[in-house]
């Protein structure tokens, strides 16, 4: 069972920082996720700059079809959260757009964190 997802949002360039700019705030409009932080560096196992999205099973089969129409390019890293890190960052991954490398030698193989799914949004638009 998959309990959670991440999807990580790619930049660049800054035009690809605005449009994850847009994206970021229409998936804020519309679906009840936590957005994370902007990170405008490359962080652990991610080679480009990025925010990530965390999201419950749930809203997988109205999100991600939505996300796939709406990235405007943008690269994007979808997997799951299972405890098997390393496997959902490098076995397990949907990718959006170009592929990019990850570096799989930062990730623990597994962790007990468990997703606390408290939204830091509230859809305005259903």
């Amino acid at each position: 069972m998959i309990p959670s997802y991440h999807a990580h949002i790619y930049y660049r360039t800054p035009e690809e920082r605005a449009k994850a700019e847009h994206l970021r705030n229409l998936i804020a409009e519309r679906f009840l996720v936590r957005l994370g932080r902007w990170h405008d560096v490359p962080v652990g196992p991610h080679t480009a700059p990025m925010f990530q999205v965390a999201f419950l099973a749930e809203i997988f089969p109205s999100f991600i079809p939505w996300l796939m129409l709406n990235r405007n390019g943008l690269a994007i890293l979808l997997h799951p959260n299972t405890g098997r890190v390393r496997d959902d960052h490098l076995k397990n991954p949907f990718w959006f757009g170009e592929i990019l490398p990850v570096k799989g030698d930062v990730l623990p193989e597994s962790s007990d964190e468990t997703m606390d799914m408290e939204p830091n949004t509230t859809p305005a638009l259903k």
